[in-house]
């Protein structure tokens, strides 16, 4: 071998092992910030919990129970607490805590991908130019990022497919969580479930699969109002960007408030039908009481016009 064809072959070598070195790096880069992620996750969904649960308990007690039982919000939250002490507002949080750390990865990470999907494919303007399949051609070039984005309505689509992605496993979680939350005895011998695995348990007993996703169509319903949380999301943040100096943190900090509050104001009915067709009586072996919500269109007509006004002006109070 020449000392040319050998200096080439070293330059070669050692370029293969910057690559291989530089590829490393990054894939620990990108481990490291996947943990870092999962971590923070963990940590985002022990705040929610603490924080939010005991709002959450309220919010289906008064959803679920007519005004024989409860007066309002306040009146809830000082009785649960009188009767069953400050762990009463805490039933049913196990399976959330659990939960949220997955749901929340599938439901950022479905977004995104559906976003990305939409955005180079429906909303694709070069697609228009391509053959009649062009929905299959996925990897259309797409003009300047900073001059074509994906369009309010393409978020908002977004949003409802994410929303039923995450459903299937969201339904199930705040299924048995609801079940827990409205057990309000402070002897756990009184209480039908002693726990979230016992509820599992005894539901999946008598009433299979079926029975633990008892509620899955009304989660969809309540979820496809996603549609109208990234939507608004979109649009706030477009508003902020253009119109104030605020930072970026900010920004998306003002605008997630803003667009969950659109969110909670147009899907609060189906909210309110999700939650009463989740702790309807299963009936059978339970021997809970005779099943009497089947469908979430039969939930719907019965039950929102007995309780929306009172539970929503109850909700918003809180």
């Amino acid at each position: 071998m020449s000392t040319t064809t050998e200096h080439a072959a070293v330059s070669s070598a050692k370029g293969l092992s910057v690559e291989v070195s530089k590829g490393s790096v990054m894939e620990k880069k990108e481990s490291s910030k996947n943990y870092k992620g999962f971590v923070a996750g963990v940590f985002s969904g022990v705040a929610k919990l603490s924080v939010g649960h005991p709002f959450d308990t309220i919010k289906v007690r008064l959803q679920t129970s007519d005004s024989t039982r409860f007066s309002g919000p306040l009146q809830c939250l000082l009785q649960t607490v009188r009767k069953e002490g400050v762990a009463g507002l805490y039933k049913g949080a196990t399976p959330p805590l659990v939960g949220w750390m997955f749901m929340d990865s599938i439901m950022l990470g479905s977004l995104t991908f559906y976003r990305k999907f939409l955005h180079q494919t429906l909303f694709n303007p070069n697609r228009m130019y391509s053959s009649p399949s062009g929905f299959a051609q996925r990897d259309l070039p797409l003009p300047d990022s900073n001059i074509h984005k994906l369009p309010t309505v393409g978020h908002a689509m977004a949003g409802v497919m994410a929303g039923a992605t995450v459903s299937f496993i969201a339904a199930p979680v705040e299924h048995i969580k609801a079940r827990l939350q409205i057990q309000y005895s402070n002897k756990k011998s009184e209480r039908l479930y002693k726990g979230p695995i016992d509820c599992a348990k005894k539901i999946y007993k008598f009433h299979g699969i079926p029975g633990i996703y008892h509620g899955l169509s009304a989660t969809l319903l309540f979820r496809s109002f996603f549609f109208f949380w990234w939507g608004s999301y979109d649009v706030f943040t477009r508003i902020l960007n253009e119109r104030t100096e605020l930072s970026t943190p900010a920004v998306n900090f003002w605008a997630g408030g803003l667009s969950a509050q659109v969110f909670w104001m147009t899907s609060y009915p189906s909210d309110v039908v999700k939650q009463r067709i989740m702790t309807d009586p299963l009936a059978g072996g339970l021997n809970d009481g005779g099943e009497w919500v089947e469908r979430v269109l039969e939930g719907f007509l019965a039950l929102l016009f007995e309780s929306f006004s009172s539970e929503c002006n109850g909700a918003c109070s809180i």
